[in-house]
């Protein structure tokens, strides 16, 4: 299916919008760099600090700052977004991705995860090490720095905050429960289920990923964000969604073409898929996963992947996918405001059967 908006390489008027998002990010992070030199003398420090946000806020998609301008564009209703504007939505975004940055850093060391984006995670670089988890907390100290020096004093520059916030709040939450819920798991696979994860899938990918970059859109536009209770709701549902892709391709997918390597089996997380076998499953293959899930044995690995096979997964998450589309798009076409119903679609076509 054709992509709209923020799948888009050129802006509005033939702007190359990703060059556009590269130089604002580098002038963000000449900014921040130079609060580091004023506060630390050691040259190497700082390079270290460049090296380490080049790395790490830099290497995905950027997906998060194209939904804000893009969100904000078509908030707008105007052809061409002044330089001001474009710096604003832009600068939202890569605070945004910063946060992720911040969020991801630390999540591998957690999971022990060995590729990120198609190249060694952070903490496995050679000389990082555990340097990484005080490198997350430069990352997320970076954001309010960055909002201070370029929001303070405007209406919603409180909201902003809040806003993001609550966005971490959220995500370390949903941290905390699949950590625990996973240690559970392990002893007693039953633990998983369908209102588990979507807690999971809501508070660590749904809400800071979907929801946060149209929410700040919606404040630069002027919007009260009590107003957007509902497109709040789908953006979530479009969040989980989009979890929901990626615990398929951890096991369907092609790890080249994904850029990471698969480790939910492994590392006995409460997958959609694990939760949809225990669904499906009878006595004997509860047994067989029971026996195999969360062990780092290939031939336990490639015992669980056989029973989703067997359990004729991949169908049902087609049929789940299919479902969920015409649901998703009937709620989009339920809201009053035009401009909210091309937001929403065009994300939901950005992530509709993917295969990355």
């Amino acid at each position: 299916m054709a992509t709209t908006g923020v799948a888009e390489a050129k802006g509005t008027g033939g702007i190359d919008k990703m060059a556009a998002l590269k130089e604002i990010y580098n002038k963000l992070k000449a900014e921040v760099l130079e609060d580091h030199a004023a506060e630390i003398t050691n040259e190497s420090a700082v390079q270290w600090i460049d090296r380490m946000v080049d790395y790490n806020v830099l290497g995905g998609k950027c997906n998060r700052v194209l939904f804000v301008i893009d969100s904000y564009n078509i908030l707008k209703g105007a052809d061409v977004l002044s330089q001001e504007e474009i710096f604003l939505a832009c600068t939202l975004g890569w605070c945004i991705e910063w946060l992720h940055a911040y969020f991801i850093v630390l999540d591998d060391i957690m999971d022990n995860s060995q590729t990120r984006r198609g190249r060694p995670c952070w903490f496995t670089v050679p000389q990082v090490g555990l340097i990484a988890i005080n490198d997350a907390i430069i990352l997320r100290n970076h954001v309010p720095r960055i909002l201070r020096h370029h929001f303070k004093g405007k209406l919603y520059y409180i909201d902003i905050i809040d806003l993001l916030n609550e966005a971490e709040f959220k995500v370390v939450s949903g941290e905390l429960l699949d950590l625990i819920i996973t240690h559970e798991g392990r002893k007693d696979l039953t633990r998983y289920n369908e209102t588990i994860y979507r807690h999971i899938a809501e508070y660590k990918c749904a809400y800071h990923s979907f929801y946060i970059p149209v929410a700040c859109a919606l404040l630069l536009a002027g919007e009260n964000l009590g107003n957007f209770g509902d497109v709040k709701n789908i953006l979530i549902e479009i969040g989980i969604y989009f979890q929901i892709q990626d615990d398929y391709l951890d096991c369907f997918g092609d790890p080249e073409f994904m850029g990471k390597i698969g480790t939910d089996i492994e590392e006995s997380k409460c997958s959609w898929l694990v939760v949809q076998a225990l669904e499906h499953a009878d006595e004997n293959q509860k047994s067989i996963l029971f026996e195999n899930y969360g062990k780092s044995d290939p031939a336990c690995v490639a015992k669980v992947k056989d029973l989703y096979k067997e359990l004729n997964l991949e169908l049902v998450y087609r049929e789940y996918e299919r479902e969920i589309y015409i649901k998703l798009i009937a709620d989009i076409e339920a809201q009053p405001n035009k401009a909210v119903q091309t937001i929403l679609k065009s994300f939901l076509h950005k992530i509709y059967k993917r295969q990355k």
